[in-house]
């Protein structure tokens, strides 16, 4: 956690934008304490474990349906996963026997077995185990409460914004009937169920805050600031009303950047510049088409899926890849192909030292080449439509592309010897994310159809610094000299080769102030989240392509990141200084 000179404004991880004034309520959980002791009649306690086991089913089906009817059937999965769990056999048998046989009492039975997988899951490098900790204590705790046949009591208010040691999934969705303006925790991650629900909500949301619970009190005053991940603790007077203007100003700069919904993104003087969004979830397809993206720049596939428990088989993904295509067509839709490892669970447990540089991407695909022609025919036999591109992550060497090449001439070559209709001209492209596919850019561009710049990785591995350590995260920083520079060659060598697109689709795309820069270099396309199209939009018609070229070529020219930044500043305050005051003043 970060902490400013002023002791009331506090800042944690930025988890889901937006701005929200109200009073605050502690939500502290009741700590079950759970003592080893004797039993006389194990089947008694067998049968109030079970009776524990249907209540808290019952329970999770309530939320269950509520997140169905709310969000969709892909956020739902967070909770049909625990409710599995509660039906485990092997589990649930375990924990039986250990009853019968110990002659325990049931809620220590209990605590026991689960804090067993708990204690696998913290032992785990990556911050998706670590985060799901918190998934199995709301399932064990739901269970030894109803053991005990206490009551969830919860005495919120209405409009207020909630401070926590952390959230489950359960409790972000039922605090809905509270009309919850925000969320404040003092743990989790951007990757917590509670931070992607809270996304899919449009609820702000700051988390990581550490010893929020310990600052904050009962009805202080909150302002919230889920964009810049900022906390607020009693503002004064002026504070107050300035942040109510801003909110008031944002509801109505909002209502104009609606009006460009089918609208194109092109500069004053012509450059059209494609803008298109990422995909994680199915259900969030409808927002792209309410923002007017002008396609799918990224469909992470890994996500769309994550609600199984293997790798889905070819009709699965067929159908899947298809509608996408429909329901975008005549716009593009590049698909990703499974990027597995790192910071996103792999399908087997395995530990490694340092997963970042470990066995992910397409170095997990080569060494498992029948779950890359399965997605590979997948993707062919979907692209009918003639819409779909296919790209591979983490590319890092040239023999990488060519066994990729190799592996689409095979799947064509069997689906057209199988008689099954697929699309002979899919374009094909590479991610670059790694130092050394920025330095062969020139070359590896020239085998392929596109490339598209992950920024989220390259930033890390050019900088040496962990995007989701809070500790050094000042140091990750994106308008560093050589990220800019190396953007520019990327760019430059790329765009060499004359049938090359050249895409960015991390983070970095979707920062207002980052946007001329990356249009002066020359980008063909920003592919960015759905809920950031309408202000990029805006700030690309604002724009006059030949001005921003000159903006780059001065920022090419520092030696320094507060340098870099600084010309982004003054560039939107002399050009477009009422955009400048509704995205970037506090």
């Amino acid at each position: 956690m970060k902490e400013t000179e002023n002791f009331n404004i506090k800042s944690g991880i930025a988890a889901a934008p937006g701005l929200t004034i109200a009073r605050a309520y502690i939500f502290s959980k009741e700590k079950e304490v759970v003592n080893d002791s004797f039993i006389v009649d194990p089947d008694e306690a067998i049968r109030d474990l079970e009776e524990a086991l249907e209540k808290s089913r019952k329970e999770l089906e309530k939320v269950l349906a509520v997140t169905i009817d709310i969000l969709g059937k892909n956020r739902g999965e967070i909770f049909e996963a625990q409710i599995m769990i509660l039906d485990d056999p092997f589990l649930i048998g375990n924990i039986k026997k250990r009853i019968a046989e110990e002659k325990r009492n049931p809620e220590f039975t209990v605590d026991t077995e689960f804090s067993k997988y708990q204690k696998i899951m913290a032992r785990s490098e990556q911050p998706y185990m670590k985060e799901r900790i918190l998934d199995i204590e709301d399932i064990k705790n739901r269970i030894i409460k109803n053991i005990r046949k206490k009551k969830w009591v919860s005495r919120l208010s209405n409009d207020i914004i909630v401070i926590s040691e952390f959230l489950t999934p359960a409790d972000t969705v039922l605090f809905l009937k509270n009309n919850v303006q925000g969320y404040v925790t003092n743990s989790g991650g951007l990757t917590s169920h509670a931070a992607i629900l809270a996304r899919s909500l449009n609820i702000p949301a700051v988390v990581g805050l550490h010893n929020a619970t310990t600052i904050i009190k009962n009805d202080d005053l909150i302002i919230l600031d889920g964009s810049h991940g900022q906390v607020i603790i009693n503002p004064d007077q002026n504070t107050l009303e300035k942040y109510n203007k801003k909110i008031t100003r944002l509801q109505a700069y909002g209502e104009d950047l609606k009006k460009l919904r089918d609208e194109p993104a092109i500069t004053l003087d012509g450059r059209h510049v494609k803008l298109m969004a990422n995909l994680d979830l199915n259900e969030e397809f409808h927002f792209i088409t309410e923002n007017g993206a002008e396609g799918i720049g990224l469909v992470r596939t890994e996500q769309i899926f994550q609600g199984d428990d293997t790798f889905p088989s070819e009709e699965v993904q067929t159908a899947a890849y298809r509608k996408l295509a429909e329901m975008t067509y005549p716009n593009r839709v590049i698909i990703r192909a499974f990027d597995v490892g790192g910071d996103k669970m792999l399908p087997v447990d395995l530990k490694e030292p340092n997963p970042f540089l470990g066995w992910r991407g397409i170095r997990f695909l080569l060494d498992n080449p029948g779950l890359l022609k399965t997605q590979t025919r997948a993707v062919l036999r979907a692209a009918v439509f003639s819409n779909i591109s296919f790209m591979i992550p983490m590319v890092s060497s040239f023999r990488e592309i060519i066994a990729f090449k190799s592996i689409v001439n095979e799947c064509e070559n069997e689906l057209r010897n199988e008689g099954k209709e697929f699309y002979e001209g899919i374009k094909l492209g590479i991610m670059i994310e790694v130092p050394s596919a920025a330095v062969m850019a020139k070359e590896f561009a020239a085998e392929v159809n596109f490339v598209s710049i992950g920024t989220n990785d390259l930033i890390q591995y050019l900088l040496a610094v962990d995007r989701g350590n809070d500790i050094i995260s000042d140091q990750y920083q994106e308008f560093h000299p050589s990220v800019v520079r190396s953007l520019a060659h990327i760019i430059k060598e790329a765009k060499s080769n004359e049938q090359s697109f050249v895409s960015i689709c991390g983070e970095m795309a979707a920062d207002p102030l980052a946007v001329p820069l990356l249009v002066g270099l020359g980008l063909d396309s920003l592919s960015v989240s759905a809920s950031a199209i309408p202000n990029i939009k805006k700030i690309i018609r604002s724009l006059k392509y030949s001005e921003t070229i000159e903006l780059a070529s001065k920022c090419l020219e520092c030696k320094r990141e507060k340098e870099i930044r600084d010309e982004m500043r003054r560039f939107f305050m002399e050009k477009f200084p009422d955009i400048y005051e509704e995205l970037f003043s506090t």
